[in-house]
């Protein structure tokens, strides 16, 4: 998948009150940084970043145009203010070819639709993971497949399609739990039969039994 692109503009906007008109004009303070070089301050308009980020999230390189240059990168941290459900601020992580990064994956679960264990209910324990490797092998996300998964058999870190590549270093245990399916929760209707049942089950002591 070729490189989203995303337009910045240099930010010098510094303090936390020019920061904040930033931000009342829809623009989001960041910063591009990359190790053995210095800091780069900018700002992004937040309708462009919202779009950016719901394609690229934090697994995909970025083209970052700022005023001539593109700069490849991941989407780092990106903060959110609970009360406005606003980006506040992003840090974008430079990416050169030849070094690994580290970054964050989504868990993918594949199947669903083919769980042949019906009713049942799929809880998914890990929604993402760490992951590092060289851009080039960076997978837009971790797939496990649960169409053969059971109540005694859960999904765990060793069944993800990344687990084998030789490529890619996961910093997890292969054992941790990834996804695993139960029987759904009873009704209070089924509950409730039940207890008719069991109850309907014990001997009741007559009159003749108790002479």
């Amino acid at each position: 998948m070729a490189a989203v692109k995303l337009e910045l503009k240099t930010r010098t906007e510094l303090g936390k009150n020019k920061v904040n008109k930033l931000r009342k004009a829809d623009m989001v303070p960041g910063v591009i940084y990359s190790k053995g070089e210095e800091t780069r301050s900018i700002k992004v308009d937040r309708g462009n970043l919202q779009r950016v980020y719901k394609i690229a999230g934090t697994s995909s390189i970025i083209d970052l145009e700022l005023e001539g240059e593109t700069i490849p990168a991941i989407i780092k941290e990106l903060q959110l203010d609970p009360v406005k459900d606003e980006y506040v601020h992003v840090d974008f992580q430079k990416i050169k070819m030849d070094e690994v990064v580290k970054l964050t994956i989504p868990v993918v679960l594949e199947g669903k639709d083919n769980i042949r264990l019906q009713p049942s209910v799929l809880m998914q324990q890990l929604d993402e993971i760490e992951i590092e490797c060289l851009p080039k092998y960076i997978p837009e996300a971790a797939v496990a497949d649960v169409s053969n998964i059971d109540f005694n058999t859960p999904i765990y870190v060793s069944d993800l399609d990344i687990f084998k590549n030789e490529n890619i270093t996961i910093f997890k245990e292969p054992d941790e739990l990834v996804a695993t399916l139960m029987a759904p929760a009873k009704t209070e209707e089924e509950e409730e039969e039940t207890e008719e049942v069991q109850a309907g089950d014990v001997p009741v002591v007559g009159k003749d039994e108790e002479e």
